[in-house]
């Protein structure tokens, strides 16, 4: 007699693997039973995880009375066993407290002042050049930072492509760039100037705005735009 063994995902027909679905059209295209069929990951010896995952919100009662079920009465269900059980309380409880969380406070970028006043304290006092972006939405509220060079700054190092890509993958409506000078002197250099204006260009063409750039030195700054490069 062969071994007992539970359907898989990968058993699956591949228009019917919920993971592979989610991957190509993004988990608000799946239905609460293929999305729960990712979390159980294996089904039972007659039928599939998917399958698996319709009987259960059936004998729950839908998507709430599974989220109010507690331990024991998850692994009276037939094809849940203890683990399965934690896992679906776990993810329950991070979706109770994601509902509950409140995005943090956002910084406005309303000048350059602002914009040194975020980024000083982090880019004065490092010894090689890094080159930071900050992504902003259309109320010039940060959503995001991200360093995109550390070294000698120059063309070949920032790129506008990789500026902007990192942009567009956050939905930027503009972006402002900083980088340090270690000798603690925020005069610009020539090659500061003519990235400044590859960046501007670039960001005309794709549509999304150079806001300014900063040269941060020792607790002082310029703003590339408030020198006329912009």
């Amino acid at each position: 007699m062969s071994a007992q063994r539970s359907f898989r995902i990968r058993e699956m027909r591949a228009e019917e693997r919920p993971r592979e679905r989610m991957q190509q059209y993004g988990a608000g295209a799946l239905s609460h039973a293929e999305l729960l069929a990712i979390l159980l990951r294996t089904g039972t010896k007659n039928e599939s995880s998917v399958h698996l995952a319709q009987r259960i919100l059936t004998e729950c009662g839908g998507l709430r009375r599974l989220a109010e079920s507690n331990w024991d009465e998850l692994t009276h269900i037939r094809g849940i066993g203890p683990a399965k059980a934690l896992l679906l309380q776990a993810s329950i409880e991070l979706g109770r407290r994601v509902a509950r969380s409140q995005l943090p406070d956002m910084v406005k970028i309303t000048c350059p002042q602002d914009a040194a006043d975020l980024l000083m304290e982090e880019l004065r006092h490092l010894r090689e050049e890094h080159f930071v972006c900050l992504f902003l939405n259309t109320k010039n509220q940060v959503i995001g930072r991200q360093t995109l060079s550390i070294g000698s700054l120059n063309a070949s190092i920032v790129h506008p492509r990789e500026v902007f890509r990192a942009a567009i993958r956050r939905s930027s409506a503009s972006i402002l760039c900083a980088h340090n000078h270690p000798s603690g002197d925020p005069t610009p250099s020539p090659e500061d100037i003519l990235l400044t204006k590859r960046l501007a260009e670039a960001g005309e063409l794709i549509g999304i705005e150079l806001l300014d750039h900063l040269v941060i030195g020792d607790n002082r700054y310029t703003s590339l735009k408030e020198a006329g490069c912009l």
